[in-house]
């Protein structure tokens, strides 16, 4: 769906490229054994290939090269068993070297594409490719009045360059496109997905066209975009600047250019360097990269199911809708739990359990479910307890946040607490008759016909059995005793 922008003349839609950068899973950097570990002391991690010395040769990490590989796999893209990397010249303090070995006419893997979800349905996004480069240090301008600091422990880490096809048209499509994306690397293993600590960002390609034109407008990319609500924040703030200035008579100029979060606009950066103003030529230093099949074949044949596999079969094996299905194949640790505790259960109570409770726990506590104390047997426990009508499920939800961080089992906890639900008939018909000769105006005016008194009715039976009595079995026996 087009992310429409009323103009004072005329409506525009929106043209969204990505180019994300995902940092590979790998205890040693692209090209060298230095260690990647994150938060180590600035410049503790520095070989003299990521420092720039002079006569010090490039030796590439296979297993860098194996995870580049089954990620063009996840992405549905090509391998190509001949890949040559570049030097891609540019100047700047946190690169040591004066360029960085990347790769641009014949990468490693090409044309491929992902599936992403909107408001219409499916689509299909295309990758133009996916190639493999070493990050930049990083420079720190926040820690003296005077001088810049560089910590070169980020350089020559490996890198995932992932660019789009210029397909996406709404901020709401380059979001769901990165957060398949993600997800898609953390199923595979190959990044963490992390972009707080910047082992995921995006540069954001935006351009503006009149609506109906197929022509691209001149696009404008900001660089480095670490956060979900960012990338969405930073095309509505650019995609109108576009808008007013053409509507203005003014002309897009191309150009690299940063988002601000807290004054939530964007600004320039410097002019967009086309490919030749990098001067590519291939590394003299780095033979072409040649892959086997074997390999490839072995790779693929050991690739994990991935989210679009899983959430078919979780609909087709469990039954659930497709919608829950989505949402719990969106993290590889939910899904894990889902599979592990939904084994001989109701899939709907289980279902409404970890999308439903686990899921606001998980957001309250700011926690991620590897953070989580409850482990799918304990949980299970307690939607046993549900399923054989030991407890009900709102008690169980009253309960829920002691139990995940206490140490007693669910039905210790259910017994001390005196939880146990109430499923003796005799008893529920006496407390329904105690409701009924309590409200005998309501009863009458439900028998002349105000039928939405039932919903009262059920109210004051829970409240009356403290939320003990089982709602099935009161259901059925009031509707008994309605009748007579």
């Amino acid at each position: 769906m087009s992310f429409l922008i009323k103009g004072e003349k005329k409506s525009w839609e929106v043209v969204l490229g990505l180019e994300v950068h995902a940092q590979i899973n790998s205890k040693s950097k692209l090209f060298s054994g230095s260690s990647t570990e994150y938060g180590a002391e600035p410049n503790s991690q520095v070989s003299l290939i990521d420092a720039g010395m002079p006569g010090a040769l490039p030796v590439i990490n296979k297993y860098c090269v194996e995870q580049a590989i089954v990620s063009g796999l996840g992405l549905n893209a090509k391998i190509n068993k001949v890949s040559i990397f570049d030097r891609k010249n540019y100047f700047y303090p946190d690169l040591p070297q004066g360029y960085q070995i990347s790769q641009f006419e014949f990468p490693i893997v090409g044309a491929g594409s992902i599936e992403i979800e909107t408001k219409n349905g499916t689509k299909e996004i295309g990758i133009t490719r996916l190639h493999l480069e070493q990050d930049a240090g990083k420079s720190i301008h926040d820690q003296d009045f005077k001088n810049s600091f560089i910590d070169l422990n980020r350089s020559g880490c490996a890198l995932m360059e992932i660019v789009s096809e210029p397909d996406m048209r709404s901020p709401e499509e380059a979001a769901e496109y990165v957060k398949k994306l993600r997800n898609i690397l953390r199923y595979i293993g190959s990044c963490d997905g992390n972009m707080e600590k910047g082992n995921l960002r995006a540069d954001v390609n935006v351009s503006v066209r009149e609506l109906g034109s197929k022509k691209f407008g001149t696009r404008c990319e900001i660089k480095n975009v670490n956060s979900i609500k960012f990338i969405q924040q930073a095309i509505h703030y650019e995609s109108k600047r576009q808008v007013k200035i053409i509507e203005n008579g003014g002309k897009i100029v191309q150009q690299t250019r940063l988002f601000d979060p807290a004054e939530g606009e964007t600004r320039s950066m410097r002019s967009k360097e086309e490919s030749h103003d990098y001067r590519y030529f291939p590394d003299p230093d780095l033979p072409p990269l040649v892959l086997d099949q074997k390999l490839i074949n072995i790779l693929k044949t050991n690739l994990p199911e991935l989210p679009d596999i899983k959430k078919n079969r979780f609909i087709q094996d469990f039954g659930i809708k497709k919608y829950d299905a989505e949402i719990i194949v969106s993290d590889k640790g939910i899904a894990d739990f889902f599979e592990k505790i939904i084994s001989n259960r109701d899939p709907k109570l289980v279902v409404s359990w970890v999308t439903g409770e686990l899921f606001s726990y998980l957001k309250r506590k700011n926690i991620s479910i590897s953070e989580c104390k409850i482990s799918y047997e304990k949980l299970g426990e307690l939607i046993d307890l549900i399923e054989n009508g030991t407890l009900s499920n709102r008690l169980a939800k009253d309960l829920f946040e002691e139990f995940v961080e206490g140490d007693k089992s669910a039905i210790d906890l259910v017994n001390e607490k005196g939880m146990t639900q109430l499923s003796n008939e005799d008893e529920i018909k006496v407390i329904i008759k105690q409701v009924l000769d309590l409200n005998p105006k309501m009863l009458e005016e439900y028998k002349a016909g105000k039928e939405k008194l039932f919903g009262f009715f059920v109210g004051q039976v829970m409240k009356v059995s403290h939320g003990k009595a089982n709602p099935q079995m009161v259901n059925k026996l009031l509707i008994k005793a309605l009748k007579n």
